[in-house]
Protein backbone atom coordinates (compact mmCIF):
# COMPACT_ATOMS: atom_id res chain seq x y z
CA UNK A 1 0.00 0.00 0.00
CA UNK A 2 2.84 2.40 0.85
CA UNK A 3 4.02 3.03 -2.74
CA UNK A 4 5.09 6.60 -1.97
CA UNK A 5 7.14 5.30 0.96
CA UNK A 6 9.11 2.91 -1.24
CA UNK A 7 9.59 5.55 -3.91
CA UNK A 8 10.80 8.14 -1.44
CA UNK A 9 13.44 5.98 0.22
CA UNK A 10 14.57 4.51 -3.08
CA UNK A 11 15.14 8.06 -4.34
CA UNK A 12 17.68 8.65 -1.54
CA UNK A 13 19.94 5.76 -2.48
CA UNK A 14 22.54 7.80 -4.40
CA UNK A 15 22.51 10.82 -2.05
CA UNK A 16 24.51 11.74 1.01
CA UNK A 17 22.18 11.64 3.99
CA UNK A 18 22.88 13.26 7.36
CA UNK A 19 20.73 12.49 10.38
CA UNK A 20 21.19 15.12 13.08
CA UNK A 21 20.67 13.70 16.54
CA UNK A 22 20.81 10.00 17.37
CA UNK A 23 18.15 9.95 20.07
CA UNK A 24 15.36 7.41 20.27
CA UNK A 25 13.18 8.98 17.55
CA UNK A 26 15.89 9.10 14.88
CA UNK A 27 17.36 5.61 15.35
CA UNK A 28 14.56 3.80 13.47
CA UNK A 29 15.03 6.37 10.69
CA UNK A 30 18.74 5.51 10.42
CA UNK A 31 17.90 1.81 10.24
CA UNK A 32 15.40 2.51 7.44
CA UNK A 33 17.93 4.50 5.45
CA UNK A 34 20.52 1.75 5.84
CA UNK A 35 17.94 -0.85 4.76
CA UNK A 36 17.50 1.06 1.48
CA UNK A 37 21.26 1.15 0.93
CA UNK A 38 21.69 4.85 1.64
CA UNK A 39 24.96 6.61 2.48
CA UNK A 40 24.11 7.71 6.04
CA UNK A 41 26.05 9.87 8.48
CA UNK A 42 24.71 10.08 12.01
CA UNK A 43 25.62 13.29 13.81
CA UNK A 44 25.39 13.71 17.58
CA UNK A 45 26.94 15.97 20.19
CA UNK A 46 27.50 12.99 22.52
CA UNK A 47 31.10 11.80 22.81
CA UNK A 48 31.83 8.25 21.67
CA UNK A 49 32.59 6.96 25.17
CA UNK A 50 29.11 8.03 26.31
CA UNK A 51 27.20 6.39 23.45
CA UNK A 52 24.89 3.50 24.22
CA UNK A 53 25.11 0.13 22.50
CA UNK A 54 22.24 0.79 20.09
CA UNK A 55 24.08 3.68 18.42
CA UNK A 56 27.27 1.64 18.14
CA UNK A 57 25.23 -1.11 16.49
CA UNK A 58 24.07 1.42 13.88
CA UNK A 59 27.72 2.12 13.14
CA UNK A 60 28.39 -1.59 12.68
CA UNK A 61 25.46 -1.71 10.24
CA UNK A 62 27.04 0.99 8.08
CA UNK A 63 26.15 4.36 9.59
CA UNK A 64 29.10 6.76 9.72
CA UNK A 65 29.30 8.70 12.97
CA UNK A 66 30.24 12.35 13.59
CA UNK A 67 30.40 12.89 17.32
CA UNK A 68 31.34 15.39 20.01
CA UNK A 69 31.34 19.16 20.24
CA UNK A 70 32.22 19.82 16.59
CA UNK A 71 29.83 17.24 15.14
CA UNK A 72 28.33 19.73 12.66
CA UNK A 73 31.57 21.39 11.54
CA UNK A 74 32.01 21.34 7.75
CA UNK A 75 29.19 18.85 7.33
CA UNK A 76 28.35 18.03 3.73
CA UNK A 77 25.08 16.35 2.71
CA UNK A 78 22.37 16.29 0.05
CA UNK A 79 19.51 15.57 2.47
CA UNK A 80 19.52 16.47 6.17
CA UNK A 81 17.07 15.13 8.74
CA UNK A 82 16.78 17.70 11.53
CA UNK A 83 16.18 16.47 15.07
CA UNK A 84 13.16 18.29 16.59
CA UNK A 85 15.25 19.93 19.30
CA UNK A 86 17.50 21.72 16.80
CA UNK A 87 16.31 25.16 15.74
CA UNK A 88 15.91 25.45 11.94
CA UNK A 89 17.94 28.65 12.20
CA UNK A 90 20.99 26.82 13.54
CA UNK A 91 24.01 28.22 11.61
CA UNK A 92 25.04 24.75 10.47
CA UNK A 93 21.58 24.15 8.97
CA UNK A 94 21.60 27.56 7.32
CA UNK A 95 24.99 26.78 5.78
CA UNK A 96 23.76 23.40 4.52
CA UNK A 97 20.70 24.98 2.91
CA UNK A 98 22.89 27.60 1.25
CA UNK A 99 24.97 24.79 -0.20
CA UNK A 100 21.85 23.22 -1.72
CA UNK A 101 21.00 20.60 0.90
CA UNK A 102 17.37 19.68 1.49
CA UNK A 103 16.60 19.99 5.20
CA UNK A 104 13.67 17.86 6.34
CA UNK A 105 12.59 15.75 9.31
CA UNK A 106 11.21 12.34 10.15
CA UNK A 107 7.78 13.89 10.73
CA UNK A 108 7.79 15.93 7.51
CA UNK A 109 8.56 12.78 5.50
CA UNK A 110 5.90 10.82 7.40
CA UNK A 111 3.27 13.37 6.39
CA UNK A 112 4.36 13.12 2.76
CA UNK A 113 4.23 9.31 2.51
CA UNK A 114 1.50 8.33 5.00
CA UNK A 115 -1.30 6.51 3.11
CA UNK A 116 -4.05 7.10 5.69
CA UNK A 117 -5.99 9.98 7.25
CA UNK A 118 -3.93 12.02 9.73
CA UNK A 119 -5.41 13.73 12.79
CA UNK A 120 -2.88 15.85 14.68
CA UNK A 121 -2.85 17.74 17.96
CA UNK A 122 -0.64 20.53 19.27
CA UNK A 123 -0.88 23.12 22.04
CA UNK A 124 0.90 24.26 25.17
CA UNK A 125 -1.11 22.00 27.50
CA UNK A 126 -3.29 18.94 27.10
CA UNK A 127 -1.97 17.75 23.76
CA UNK A 128 -0.90 14.27 24.91
CA UNK A 129 -4.19 13.56 26.68
CA UNK A 130 -6.22 14.91 23.74
CA UNK A 131 -4.18 12.90 21.24
CA UNK A 132 -4.64 9.76 23.33
CA UNK A 133 -8.38 10.39 23.71
CA UNK A 134 -8.82 10.71 19.94
CA UNK A 135 -6.91 7.47 19.47
CA UNK A 136 -8.90 5.65 22.17
CA UNK A 137 -12.22 6.79 20.70
CA UNK A 138 -11.28 5.69 17.18
CA UNK A 139 -9.99 2.33 18.44
CA UNK A 140 -13.13 1.77 20.51
CA UNK A 141 -15.15 2.37 17.33
CA UNK A 142 -13.21 -0.46 15.67
CA UNK A 143 -10.81 1.61 13.57
CA UNK A 144 -7.18 0.71 13.03
CA UNK A 145 -5.18 3.50 14.66
CA UNK A 146 -1.51 4.45 14.63
CA UNK A 147 -0.62 6.67 17.60
CA UNK A 148 2.70 8.50 17.67
CA UNK A 149 4.79 11.58 17.05
CA UNK A 150 5.82 13.66 20.03
CA UNK A 151 3.87 11.24 22.20
CA UNK A 152 6.77 8.81 21.87
CA UNK A 153 6.45 6.44 18.88
CA UNK A 154 8.20 7.29 15.58
CA UNK A 155 5.61 6.58 12.88
CA UNK A 156 7.68 6.68 9.71
CA UNK A 157 9.04 3.11 10.08
CA UNK A 158 5.46 1.84 10.46
CA UNK A 159 4.12 3.30 7.20
CA UNK A 160 4.52 0.04 5.31
CA UNK A 161 1.98 -1.56 7.66
CA UNK A 162 -0.61 1.21 7.20
CA UNK A 163 -3.66 1.07 4.93
CA UNK A 164 -5.72 3.92 3.44
CA UNK A 165 -8.66 3.08 5.72
CA UNK A 166 -6.52 3.48 8.86
CA UNK A 167 -6.05 6.59 10.98
CA UNK A 168 -2.79 8.12 12.17
CA UNK A 169 -3.21 10.18 15.34
CA UNK A 170 -0.18 12.37 15.92
CA UNK A 171 0.98 14.69 18.68
CA UNK A 172 3.14 17.54 17.36
CA UNK A 173 5.43 19.85 19.33
CA UNK A 174 6.38 23.37 18.29
CA UNK A 175 9.87 22.02 17.56
CA UNK A 176 8.48 19.49 15.08
CA UNK A 177 6.18 22.06 13.51
CA UNK A 178 8.69 24.89 13.03
CA UNK A 179 9.60 24.05 9.45
CA UNK A 180 6.73 21.73 8.50
CA UNK A 181 5.17 22.40 5.09
CA UNK A 182 2.33 19.89 5.35
CA UNK A 183 -0.73 19.80 7.59
CA UNK A 184 -3.07 16.98 8.68
CA UNK A 185 -6.68 16.47 7.58
CA UNK A 186 -7.85 17.28 11.11
CA UNK A 187 -5.83 19.71 13.24
CA UNK A 188 -6.39 20.51 16.91
CA UNK A 189 -4.79 23.37 18.87
CA UNK A 190 -5.71 22.82 22.52
CA UNK A 191 -4.49 26.20 23.85
CA UNK A 192 -1.39 28.43 23.78
CA UNK A 193 0.60 30.07 26.57
CA UNK A 194 4.31 30.97 26.97
CA UNK A 195 6.49 27.87 26.67
CA UNK A 196 9.89 26.77 25.33
CA UNK A 197 11.20 30.33 25.20
CA UNK A 198 14.66 28.92 25.88
CA UNK A 199 14.57 27.56 22.31
CA UNK A 200 12.19 29.87 20.45
CA UNK A 201 13.53 33.40 20.01
CA UNK A 202 10.23 34.87 21.25
CA UNK A 203 6.55 34.13 21.80
CA UNK A 204 5.67 35.17 18.24
CA UNK A 205 7.94 32.48 16.81
CA UNK A 206 6.43 29.88 19.17
CA UNK A 207 2.87 30.75 18.11
CA UNK A 208 3.82 30.89 14.43
CA UNK A 209 5.31 27.39 14.66
CA UNK A 210 2.06 26.08 16.10
CA UNK A 211 0.12 27.55 13.17
CA UNK A 212 1.89 25.16 10.79
CA UNK A 213 -0.44 22.41 12.03
CA UNK A 214 -3.22 23.99 9.94
CA UNK A 215 -1.40 26.48 7.67
CA UNK A 216 -1.17 24.02 4.76
CA UNK A 217 -4.68 22.56 4.99
CA UNK A 218 -6.97 23.04 2.00
CA UNK A 219 -10.70 23.76 1.99
CA UNK A 220 -11.37 20.14 3.01
CA UNK A 221 -9.35 20.42 6.19
CA UNK A 222 -10.84 20.72 9.67
CA UNK A 223 -9.37 22.92 12.40
CA UNK A 224 -10.42 22.69 16.05
CA UNK A 225 -9.63 25.58 18.40
CA UNK A 226 -10.13 26.66 22.01
CA UNK A 227 -12.51 29.62 22.07
CA UNK A 228 -11.52 30.42 25.68
CA UNK A 229 -7.86 31.04 24.81
CA UNK A 230 -7.16 34.44 23.24
CA UNK A 231 -4.35 33.19 21.00
CA UNK A 232 -6.23 30.21 19.56
CA UNK A 233 -9.57 32.04 19.33
CA UNK A 234 -7.99 34.50 16.89
CA UNK A 235 -6.68 31.82 14.52
CA UNK A 236 -8.22 31.34 11.08
CA UNK A 237 -8.04 28.11 9.08
CA UNK A 238 -8.41 27.38 5.37
CA UNK A 239 -11.23 24.86 5.72
CA UNK A 240 -13.85 24.20 8.39
CA UNK A 241 -13.06 25.72 11.80
CA UNK A 242 -14.78 24.50 14.95
CA UNK A 243 -14.46 25.86 18.48
CA UNK A 244 -14.87 24.38 21.95
CA UNK A 245 -15.51 26.32 25.15
CA UNK A 246 -16.09 25.85 28.86
CA UNK A 247 -17.11 29.48 29.24
CA UNK A 248 -19.65 30.16 26.49
CA UNK A 249 -21.46 28.92 23.42
CA UNK A 250 -19.41 27.10 20.75
CA UNK A 251 -19.53 24.05 18.46
CA UNK A 252 -18.72 22.01 21.58
CA UNK A 253 -19.41 23.50 24.99
CA UNK A 254 -19.91 22.50 28.59
CA UNK A 255 -22.92 23.71 30.53
CA UNK A 256 -24.28 22.60 33.88
CA UNK A 257 -22.29 19.36 33.91
CA UNK A 258 -23.08 18.37 30.31
CA UNK A 259 -20.86 18.48 27.20
CA UNK A 260 -22.78 19.43 24.06
CA UNK A 261 -21.73 19.18 20.40
CA UNK A 262 -23.81 21.11 17.89
CA UNK A 263 -26.28 21.73 20.74
CA UNK A 264 -26.78 17.98 21.20
CA UNK A 265 -25.98 16.35 24.56
CA UNK A 266 -22.98 14.07 24.21
CA UNK A 267 -21.53 13.38 27.66
CA UNK A 268 -21.98 14.12 31.36
CA UNK A 269 -18.79 15.61 32.80
CA UNK A 270 -19.32 13.49 35.93
CA UNK A 271 -18.80 10.39 33.76
CA UNK A 272 -15.23 11.44 32.89
CA UNK A 273 -12.91 9.29 35.00
CA UNK A 274 -9.79 11.46 34.84
CA UNK A 275 -9.42 14.41 37.21
CA UNK A 276 -9.41 18.08 36.32
CA UNK A 277 -11.62 20.67 34.64
CA UNK A 278 -8.92 21.00 31.96
CA UNK A 279 -9.78 17.46 30.90
CA UNK A 280 -13.30 18.65 30.06
CA UNK A 281 -11.61 20.84 27.44
CA UNK A 282 -9.53 17.90 26.23
CA UNK A 283 -12.69 15.83 25.82
CA UNK A 284 -14.47 18.59 23.91
CA UNK A 285 -11.52 18.91 21.53
CA UNK A 286 -11.45 15.14 20.97
CA UNK A 287 -15.23 14.97 20.51
CA UNK A 288 -15.01 17.55 17.72
CA UNK A 289 -12.03 15.78 16.14
CA UNK A 290 -13.86 12.44 15.84
CA UNK A 291 -17.18 13.93 14.73
CA UNK A 292 -18.61 11.72 11.97
CA UNK A 293 -16.12 8.94 12.78
CA UNK A 294 -17.14 7.79 16.26
CA UNK A 295 -20.60 7.27 17.78
CA UNK A 296 -21.77 9.08 20.89
CA UNK A 297 -22.10 5.75 22.71
CA UNK A 298 -18.44 5.01 22.00
CA UNK A 299 -17.40 8.43 23.32
CA UNK A 300 -19.31 7.78 26.55
CA UNK A 301 -17.77 4.33 26.88
CA UNK A 302 -14.27 5.79 26.60
CA UNK A 303 -15.08 8.49 29.18
CA UNK A 304 -16.20 5.80 31.63
CA UNK A 305 -13.07 3.69 31.25
CA UNK A 306 -10.09 5.87 30.21
CA UNK A 307 -7.90 6.35 33.29
CA UNK A 308 -5.52 8.94 31.89
CA UNK A 309 -1.94 9.06 30.67
CA UNK A 310 1.05 8.35 32.91
CA UNK A 311 2.64 11.39 34.62
CA UNK A 312 -0.55 13.46 34.29
CA UNK A 313 -2.15 13.91 37.73
CA UNK A 314 -1.47 10.21 38.24
CA UNK A 315 -2.37 8.81 41.66
CA UNK A 316 0.77 7.03 42.82
CA UNK A 317 -0.15 5.90 46.31
CA UNK A 318 -2.30 6.53 49.36
CA UNK A 319 -0.18 6.26 52.51
CA UNK A 320 -1.48 7.00 56.03
CA UNK A 321 -4.38 8.91 54.48
CA UNK A 322 -2.12 11.06 52.26
CA UNK A 323 -2.69 10.94 48.49
CA UNK A 324 0.45 11.35 46.37
CA UNK A 325 0.02 12.51 42.75
CA UNK A 326 2.56 12.54 39.93
CA UNK A 327 2.06 15.43 37.49
CA UNK A 328 5.57 15.45 36.06
CA UNK A 329 4.25 16.43 32.62
CA UNK A 330 3.55 19.89 34.10
CA UNK A 331 6.56 21.62 32.57
CA UNK A 332 4.97 25.09 32.43
CA UNK A 333 3.03 27.32 34.85
CA UNK A 334 -0.25 26.83 32.94
CA UNK A 335 -0.01 23.06 33.32
CA UNK A 336 0.60 23.32 37.05
CA UNK A 337 -2.30 25.76 37.40
CA UNK A 338 -4.56 23.23 35.69
CA UNK A 339 -3.33 20.58 38.13
CA UNK A 340 -4.02 22.81 41.14
CA UNK A 341 -7.56 23.40 39.89
CA UNK A 342 -8.15 19.64 39.89
CA UNK A 343 -8.43 19.51 43.68
CA UNK A 344 -11.11 21.09 45.87
CA UNK A 345 -8.84 21.59 48.89
CA UNK A 346 -5.43 23.22 49.20
CA UNK A 347 -2.54 20.90 48.35
CA UNK A 348 1.10 20.40 49.26
CA UNK A 349 2.99 21.30 46.08
CA UNK A 350 6.46 20.21 44.93
CA UNK A 351 7.69 22.58 42.20
CA UNK A 352 10.78 23.86 40.42
CA UNK A 353 13.19 22.61 37.78
CA UNK A 354 14.89 23.64 34.55
CA UNK A 355 14.54 27.28 33.49
CA UNK A 356 12.88 27.63 30.05
CA UNK A 357 12.92 31.43 30.39
CA UNK A 358 9.15 31.67 30.69
CA UNK A 359 7.49 33.99 33.24
CA UNK A 360 6.03 32.68 36.51
CA UNK A 361 3.98 35.76 37.40
CA UNK A 362 0.68 33.94 36.69
CA UNK A 363 1.68 31.06 38.95
CA UNK A 364 2.16 33.00 42.19
CA UNK A 365 -1.50 34.01 42.73
CA UNK A 366 -2.68 30.47 41.96
CA UNK A 367 -0.24 28.99 44.47
CA UNK A 368 -1.50 31.45 47.09
CA UNK A 369 -5.08 30.29 46.43
CA UNK A 370 -4.55 26.55 46.13
CA UNK A 371 -1.39 25.58 48.07
CA UNK A 372 -0.81 25.35 51.80
CA UNK A 373 2.83 24.20 51.68
CA UNK A 374 5.25 24.76 48.81
CA UNK A 375 8.46 22.76 48.48
CA UNK A 376 10.85 24.25 45.93
CA UNK A 377 13.93 22.83 44.21
CA UNK A 378 15.88 23.26 40.99
CA UNK A 379 17.05 26.18 38.89
CA UNK A 380 13.73 28.04 39.03
CA UNK A 381 13.14 27.85 42.80
CA UNK A 382 13.95 31.53 43.36
CA UNK A 383 11.73 32.67 40.49
CA UNK A 384 8.75 30.66 41.73
CA UNK A 385 9.29 31.92 45.29
CA UNK A 386 9.39 35.50 43.97
CA UNK A 387 6.14 34.98 42.04
CA UNK A 388 4.43 33.92 45.27
CA UNK A 389 5.93 36.63 47.48
CA UNK A 390 5.10 39.33 44.91
CA UNK A 391 1.44 38.33 44.78
CA UNK A 392 -0.77 41.17 46.07
CA UNK A 393 -2.04 40.27 49.52
CA UNK A 394 0.54 37.55 50.11
CA UNK A 395 1.24 36.92 53.80
CA UNK A 396 4.44 35.13 54.91
CA UNK A 397 3.61 31.55 55.80
CA UNK A 398 0.50 31.40 53.60
CA UNK A 399 1.60 29.23 51.93
CA UNK A 400 4.60 28.01 53.87
CA UNK A 401 7.58 27.95 51.46
CA UNK A 402 10.45 25.49 51.94
CA UNK A 403 13.63 25.63 49.81
CA UNK A 404 15.15 22.20 49.25
CA UNK A 405 18.57 21.16 48.02
CA UNK A 406 17.33 18.94 45.21
CA UNK A 407 14.31 17.06 43.91
CA UNK A 408 14.66 14.05 46.22
CA UNK A 409 15.00 16.32 49.25
CA UNK A 410 11.83 18.17 48.23
CA UNK A 411 9.88 14.92 47.88
CA UNK A 412 11.01 13.59 51.24
CA UNK A 413 10.34 16.92 52.98
CA UNK A 414 6.86 17.19 51.45
CA UNK A 415 6.02 13.63 52.50
CA UNK A 416 7.25 14.31 56.03
CA UNK A 417 5.16 17.48 56.23
CA UNK A 418 1.92 15.82 55.10
CA UNK A 419 -0.87 14.54 57.34
CA UNK A 420 -3.89 12.30 56.80
CA UNK A 421 -6.30 13.92 54.34
CA UNK A 422 -3.58 15.89 52.54
CA UNK A 423 -2.78 15.78 48.83
CA UNK A 424 0.89 15.92 47.84
CA UNK A 425 1.13 17.04 44.21
CA UNK A 426 4.41 16.92 42.30
CA UNK A 427 3.65 19.43 39.53
CA UNK A 428 6.91 21.30 38.84
CA UNK A 429 5.79 24.05 36.39
CA UNK A 430 9.20 23.50 34.77
CA UNK A 431 11.04 21.11 32.51
CA UNK A 432 13.18 18.40 34.11
CA UNK A 433 16.50 18.97 32.36
CA UNK A 434 18.36 20.54 35.30
CA UNK A 435 18.25 17.22 37.18
CA UNK A 436 16.75 14.59 34.84
CA UNK A 437 16.85 13.47 31.23
CA UNK A 438 13.13 14.26 30.75
CA UNK A 439 9.79 14.54 32.57
CA UNK A 440 9.24 10.76 32.34
CA UNK A 441 12.46 9.98 34.19
CA UNK A 442 11.52 12.61 36.79
CA UNK A 443 8.04 11.13 37.19
CA UNK A 444 9.32 7.59 37.54
CA UNK A 445 11.90 8.70 40.12
CA UNK A 446 9.14 10.45 42.08
CA UNK A 447 7.02 7.29 42.03
CA UNK A 448 9.99 5.24 43.21
CA UNK A 449 10.62 7.62 46.11
CA UNK A 450 6.94 7.57 47.10
CA UNK A 451 6.68 3.78 46.95
CA UNK A 452 9.78 3.50 49.14
CA UNK A 453 8.34 5.70 51.92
Amino acid sequence: MAIQFEEYFSSLKNKKIAVLGLGVSNRPLVRLLLEFGCDVTGCDRTDREKLDDEVLELEQQGCKLRLGEGYLDDLNADVVFRTPGMHPGNPALVALRNEGAEVTSEMEVFFSVCPCTILAVTGSDGKTTTTTLISEMLKAEGKTVWLGGNIGTPLLPLVRQMNPADYAVVELSSFQLMDMTRSPSVAVVTNLSPNHLDVHKDMDEYVDAKKNIFRFQNENGKLILNADNALTAAMIGNGTTKFFSRQGSADAYADNGIIYRNSQQILKTADIVILGVHNIENYMAAILAVEGLVSDDTIRRVANTFGGVEHRIELVRVRDGVRFYNDSIASSPSRTIAGLHSFSDKVILIAGGYDKQIPFDVLGPEICKHVKKLYLNGATARKIRASVENTPGYKPGFPEIVDCEDFASAVHAAAAGAHSGDVVLMSPACAAFDQFKNFMVRGNFYKKLIMEL
